[in-house]
């Protein structure tokens, strides 16, 4: 669906139905705050920040987006310390391995999560222990929630 053009503030005279933006696709329909979201590792916040750094129109579509907004934006996403965007907003503080604050996204993200998981398991502390055995990490109680397999029930008595 095409939008009007006193609907949308148009940045450009073109309209992409589809922006490439950090490795992901992301519908031209949709305004930037909330494609911004679509890219695994940003979420809500992170995206009203960046869209409130680089002076863009919370309204506008990323369809009327031009390039060098995306590269903008883009290297807002890569370089977030840069930008002066506060560390906790941050998805990776104080990483293991390098004591940095990172801000990782998409399979990136993934894979250290992984990681993380496996190196609790291997020290065998709580909550690797519970990743492990498929039980609840976070401390919710198990008695009648997270269930999995077969449904245990009261049984009937026979012969009544």
């Amino acid at each position: 669906m095409l939008y009007p053009s006193w609907r949308c503030n148009v940045l450009s005279n073109e309209y992409r139905h589809i922006v490439r933006i950090a490795g992901t696709d992301i519908d031209g329909t949709i305004k930037i705050e909330y494609g911004l979201k679509k890219i695994k590792g940003i979420g809500l916040r992170l995206s009203q920040t960046i869209v409130r750094i680089l002076d863009l129109d919370p309204d506008t579509r990323i369809g009327y987006l031009t390039d060098e907004q995306v590269k903008k934006i883009e290297d807002v996403i890569f370089n977030p310390k840069k930008y002066g965007i506060p560390s906790w907003m941050l998805n990776r503080r104080k990483d293991l391995t390098t004591g940095e604050d990172l801000h990782l996204l998409g399979s990136d993200l993934t894979l250290e999560i992984d990681k993380d998981i496996k190196l609790l398991k291997k020290i065998r502390s709580w909550r690797g222990v519970r990743h492990a055995l498929g039980l609840k990490v976070r401390g919710q109680r198990t008695r009648t929630t997270g269930r999995t397999g077969r449904t245990v029930g009261v049984s009937r008595r026979r012969g009544r």
